[in-house]
């Protein structure tokens, strides 16, 4: 092979520092591609996960730690502002939900909330609903008004075309004007499959999961990005939700999707590694 005795003697002497460096340094592309996969959202734990898929399983101090070396950190928590409304004088429904967060039925339970969005020296009112089996955005809607028809029936029409309700829906809320309204409360009425649901007066852990994704979308998306018009807002929160329904780990779901959890649950699939 043309190889001199001191080459090789030097290469077996050091072969194990140049596997483990190749093996580090592949490693560290790893992590930045997962990292930027995920929109420089992840942290430690969650690309340890990932990794895990890859059946690369290492601790998550030692990711953290090439994570440093490479300069990566996950975006930071920031507060985030609540909208109800709830001084009107319209019924409010039971809280028929009662913090009971978990479901094994796709269309069992969903949860709504609406929130503010800065645009330019305006706001715009994102709506979601979620379907607490697989943690799905079902439906949502962007208004540039707080009204009924364009908030909460415009998510509840786009959830209607995504997905199936069971015999005993719970559609659970807060108490804000938008969902204690005749247009909401009709649809709830006349249907005998659907069941409206409210939490208690000032009390946001009962609609916690709602909320939650609020929280998590804009510390982690929106509030990165200055927005200067409804159409950029609306293709930032499409692609946000895209990759969140398809791609985003959930630590309420074992780490898997919902996606994954969805085809789980339809039976498509048994396992995810």
């Amino acid at each position: 092979m043309k190889v001199s005795k001191n080459s090789y003697y030097h290469w077996l002497k050091n072969k194990d520092v140049v596997v483990s460096k190749t093996a580090t340094a592949f490693l560290k592309e790893r992590i930045k591609i997962i990292f930027e996969q995920s929109r420089e959202i992840y942290g430690s734990y969650r690309i340890k996960k990932k990794l895990e898929r890859e059946g690369l399983f290492y601790s998550r101090s030692y990711i953290g730690l090439l994570m440093k070396e490479l300069g990566v950190r996950s975006v930071l928590k920031r507060k985030f502002v609540v909208t109800t409304d709830a001084n009107h004088s319209y019924l409010v429904a039971k809280n028929e939900l009662n913090r009971d967060f978990c479901s094994f039925k796709l269309g069992e339970k969903w949860v709504s909330d609406i929130t503010y969005i800065r645009v330019n020296d305006d706001w715009n009112y994102l709506t979601t609903i979620i379907d607490l089996a697989d943690r799905k955005v079902v439906g949502w809607s962007l208004s540039e008004d707080m009204t009924t028809q364009n908030t909460v029936m415009k998510a509840w029409i786009d959830a209607r075309k995504a997905r199936n309700i069971s015999n005993n829906l719970i559609f659970h809320s807060d108490r804000g004007v938008q969902y204690a309204s005749n247009k909401i409360t009709s649809i709830c009425d006349y249907n005998l499959k659907i069941t409206q649901s409210m939490s208690r007066k000032g009390n946001c852990w009962d609609n916690a999961v709602a909320e939650s994704f609020f929280k998590t979308i804009k510390y982690e998306w929106l509030y990165r990005f200055k927005y200067t018009s409804y159409k950029q807002l609306y293709e930032s929160l499409e692609n946000y939700i895209y990759w969140y329904n398809t791609e985003r780990l959930h630590s309420s779901l074992g780490y898997l999707s919902p996606l994954e959890m969805e085809l789980k649950m339809r039976g498509f699939i048994k396992n995810v590694a």
